[in-house]
């Protein structure tokens, strides 16, 4: 199984970036995204950027991460790991019935 990793990047050259994330700092090939910006986060898989993310994302896709972590240490609690999990899920509007 393959798991994206978000990491942010230090230091950006043509094809490498210089990124940290929650597995220390690693050389991440840019070959899909191009060049970034210092402090962009970027979704990798084995070391290979695959998509440009927002903090936001990069937050919550850490927090899954932490919550497998748990569960692997035998935790069952896992709502310190998901912001949403208490409450009712909505549907996106597109899926929603009209109202008339």
């Amino acid at each position: 199984m393959c798991l994206g990793i978000p990491v942010q990047v230090l230091e950006c050259g043509e094809h490498f970036a210089r990124c940290a994330g929650r597995n220390g700092e690693v050389r991440v090939d840019l070959s899909l995204v191009g060049q970034q910006l210092p402090g962009t986060w970027l979704m990798t898989f084995l070391d290979a950027a695959r998509e440009v993310i927002d903090a936001e994302r990069a937050a919550a896709i850490d927090a899954a991460l932490d919550a497998l972590d748990a569960a692997q240490s035998g935790a069952t609690d896992f709502s310190a790991f998901f912001a949403d999990l208490d409450r009712e899920p909505q549907l996106p509007d597109f899926l929603r019935t009209q109202q008339s």
